[in-house]
C-alpha cells in the first residue's frame, strides 16, 4: 500500500493513502528523513520512502506551476 505525507501534526504525520483514506502516523514508525509530499510504501512491518515516485510528482507539480505561472 503507498501514501503521501500531507503534514506533520505534533507527534503524527497525516498521511493520505491510496483511495483518499487519511490516517495518522506516530512519526517515530515514519522514516528519519520522511518530509511532506513524501511518498510511503507499507509492508507488513515496514515504512520507506518511494523515492522514485516522490521525485516524479515533484516534478509534475513543478511543471505544473511553471505552466500556470507563465
Amino acid at each position: 500500500m503507498k501514501g503521501i505525507i500531507d503534514r506533520f501534526e505534533g507527534d503524527y504525520g497525516i498521511v493520505e493513502l491510496e483511495g483518499g483514506t487519511i490516517i495518522n502516523v506516530p512519526r517515530n514508525l515514519l522514516p528519519d528523513k520522511a518530509k511532506e509530499g513524501d511518498t510511503l510504501v507499507f509492508d507488513e512491518s515496514n515504512i520507506e520512502i518511494d523515492r522514485t515516485d516522490t521525485d516524479n510528482r515533484a516534478e509534475k507539480v513543478t511543471k505544473l506551476m511553471d505552466e500556470l505561472f507563465e
